[in-house]
């Protein structure tokens, strides 16, 4: 099944429980906070079920039917590469700003069927119960969201070590029916606009956390689950003019609250197990493949970027001073390392099984400089903006006063662009670089992945020291001490 726009947005009136500024939500594909965010995924799902975009977005599967490519399992460097490029047209819609759009969990649920070998070890009814969920999801044209963070409490203590042993998602109860959930977990970014959630740890966990060390994935409308929304930034952003980007793509980040939540055993992929609840990531394709999505997202979002500050420098017509010049080629060098980054990961892949999976420490070396490279881009563009991008009109409104028109036109010149351009780009580079929505991106950026000690680790961990060593050991051994300096005379032959 290959949903439409309209197919999958009336997939979302399910009755889910949205709470927003102390209400409950009873649509979010009408309410002012989400309505244009949902249509904005309407859109992704019209532009990959577009009978000219089937190759590009779409593949054949094992049944014979056809599914977007994000749950596509490349068994070679083409058929990676020919993925990423469905990926990179589907980003291209909204410039890399929803940073969990649908090919985001699809690719950490791939991976995770690409390592089943690893979950029949641990167990093999819950290995059935993923393999037949990835095929569900596939089949079924799903949007995935996950939660796989515990609440901030005290950060001292383990999960099963708070004031309150349920502040985190754990299981209260078992039967033969399946799993019942108590407690939060967060950030389930684009929950508002998904199908259905992923529900783990990718946190380690301690002794004592076995009740939290669980696997699972349920509709968003599940009897129990809450879904508190963060304030809405679409909400505060009624023109697409004054915030083209805010107004349509804040995907929304929210905590899940499972209140005595059900989960059946069919939908339950771990539980109990500490050390498969880590493993699910990090013993299979999953926490490379998910990654390696977000990165393709990244080089698209960048590129986007370092148009708006090439465009900058034209608007203010200072494109040709040297200064300017030099932080426009630093800008460039730094989204063609991203770029590459991508092709590298790609380029030195490896067989897992019978998967072709991007190569591991390229990965963790491209997330470890983006996590440095993105708010020094978001500096560069403020730097080369300065005040151009503050002094805007209030407001579309503004448009509609014929003498304030007039001195809008009067006083936004520019040797590039006529007044209306000029205003209609800065609000598009405001909103993208310096308004509350930027400032989230930014924030997001730096910390998706992780703290930065914790992608460090994943590159220390996985970087070829073996082979590092060898080089140096061999150099070493090149050469001797002996080989240099002569033997010293006895004290008696010294003597004579």
């Amino acid at each position: 099944m290959i949903k439409t726009g309209a197919e999958h947005i009336a997939s979302l009136k399910d009755g889910r429980q949205i709470f927003l500024d102390g209400e409950i939500v009873e649509d979010a594909t009408t309410h002012p906070a989400f309505r244009r965010a949902v249509a904005s995924v309407g859109q992704m799902f019209d532009f990959h079920s577009a009978p000219e975009n089937r190759e590009l977005m779409t593949f054949e599967t094992d049944t014979g039917t056809r599914a977007n490519r994000i749950w596509q399992l490349p068994t070679s460097y083409e058929e990676l590469v020919t993925r990423r490029k469905g990926l990179e047209a589907w980003t291209e819609l909204h410039a890399g700003f929803l940073g969990r759009a649908p090919d985001h969990v699809a690719s950490c649920i791939a991976g995770m069927y690409m390592g089943l070998p690893a979950f029949e070890a641990y167990d093999p009814a819950r290995a059935k119960a993923l393999a037949d969920y990835y095929r569900y999801a596939r089949d079924n044209d799903l949007y995935l969201t996950y939660v796989i963070i515990n609440p901030q409490a005290d950060r001292s203590k383990s999960a099963a070590q708070q004031k309150d042993p349920f502040l985190s998602a754990a299981i209260v109860d078992r039967d033969a029916e399946g799993i019942t959930v108590r407690g939060a977990k967060m950030l389930a970014t684009g929950g508002i606009m998904a199908n259905e959630v992923f529900v783990t740890c990718i946190q380690p966990l301690q002794p004592g956390d076995e009740a939290h060390a669980l696997s699972f994935a349920i509709p968003m409308n599940t009897k129990g689950l809450k879904i508190l929304s963060r304030k809405s930034y679409e909400a505060g952003a009624p023109s697409v003019f004054d915030n083209p980007l805010s107004s349509r793509y804040d995907e929304n980040d929210a905590v899940l609250y499972f209140d005595d939540v059900k989960v059946p055993w069919d939908r339950v992929f771990i539980v109990d197990s500490i050390e498969m609840t880590g493993k699910q990531f990090h013993a299979t394709p999953a926490h490379v493949y998910q990654n390696y999505q977000a990165q393709i997202r990244l080089k698209v979002k960048i590129k986007f970027l370092l148009a708006i500050a090439r465009r900058t420098c034209e608007i203010n017509g200072t494109t040709n001073f040297p200064q300017v010049r030099e932080t426009l080629g630093q800008l460039a060098a730094e989204a063609a390392m991203v770029d590459a980054f991508v092709a590298a990961m790609e380029a030195k892949g490896s067989m897992v099984g019978p998967y072709f999976i991007p190569d591991r420490h390229t990965l963790y070396a491209a997330q470890t400089l983006a996590q440095q490279l993105y708010p020094r881009f978001i500096t560069a563009l403020r730097d080369l903006a300065g005040g151009g991008m503050i002094m805007l009109p209030s407001s579309v409104h503004d448009y509609e006063n014929a003498e304030l028109a007039g001195l809008i036109e009067k006083t936004q010149q520019s040797p590039a662009a006529n007044a209306e351009e000029k205003v209609k780009f800065y609000k598009l580079a405001w909103d993208a670089v310096g308004s509350e929505f930027a400032s989230r991106h930014t924030q997001y950026e730096m910390f998706y992945a992780g703290a930065s000690f914790v992608v460090k680790g994943h590159s220390f961990r996985t970087y070829d020291w073996e082979g590092a060593n060898g080089l140096l050991d061999r150099m070493l051994g090149s050469y001797e001490l002996a080989d240099e300096v002569k033997a010293p005379a006895s004290p008696a032959r010294a003597a004579e």
